[in-house]
């Protein structure tokens, strides 16, 4: 894991960087931290809850990666144990109680809907699912061979336009080109060299980056990456 505290990359964030030194609270909504991004299409920010609580309905899809610590959401569905690294969604409308240890923190994607997507249960992510193939970046935005891309989604907005759930690609390099989504990722495997034209940042197994809509940058994998994500991405 790399120990990175400056953004050098206008597109990507450090997140355990960000959510460092987050303020504990017993508020699921009024405890988070200043956003890392907010936009009317999705929020990411980060909590450090702390002792117990309940939500009586949730007002968006929210998908939540623990960074230290354990958080368990009770729902009507079951209960959602997640331990370090861990991360799933819970589906807009669910009922729940929730459960902290005194050093947890965690990163909080939000994204507005009016509705539950393919589930209405929390769900955990997992990260040994069957991976499907998907389709590798444009042949126009690659700078050498076309890489074999595979992905599985567990949950799934009910626009489409929000997903979490694995991914995995051969190495590959791509030239830089603008971002429509936003996307939290956690490194499973390998590294990942992001560049602009003001520097580079590497991230590594066991990181978390944020990237944003806007100019984007490049990617540099020269080993097996695989991913845990949740992005939103418009559709049009």
């Amino acid at each position: 894991m790399s120990t990175m505290v400056e953004q050098t990359v206008a597109a990507v964030m450090n997140v355990r960087a960000y959510a460092a030194g987050t303020a504990s609270s017993a508020d699921w909504f009024a405890g988070r931290a200043a956003p890392a991004f907010a936009d009317d299409k999705a929020v990411i920010s980060a909590f450090a809850l702390r002792g117990e609580g309940e939500v009586a309905s949730l007002p968006t899809d929210e998908f939540v990666l623990v960074l230290a610590g354990k958080l368990e959401i009770e729902s009507d569905q079951g209960t959602l144990a997640l331990g370090l690294d861990d991360s799933g969604v819970i589906p807009f409308g669910t009922s729940f109680r929730w459960r902290a240890s005194d050093d947890m923190l965690a990163v909080v994607y939000a994204a507005p809907t009016d509705r539950a997507g393919n589930t209405i249960a929390p769900v955990m992510i997992d990260t040994n699912a069957p991976l499907n193939p998907s389709n590798p970046p444009a042949l126009e935005n690659l700078l050498g061979e076309v890489p074999t891309c595979r992905g599985y989604s567990d949950y799934v907005s009910a626009n489409a336009e929000f997903c979490a759930g694995t991914w995995d690609s051969t190495p590959y390099h791509r030239r830089q080109i603008p971002y429509r989504q936003v996307e939290l990722m956690l490194l499973l495997a390998g590294s990942v060299t992001f560049s602009d034209q003001h520097g580079s940042v590497t991230f590594s197994t066991g990181d978390v980056c944020m990237f944003v809509r806007g100019d984007g940058c490049a990617w540099l994998s020269e080993e097996y990456v695989k991913k845990v994500f949740a992005t939103q991405r418009p559709l049009s």
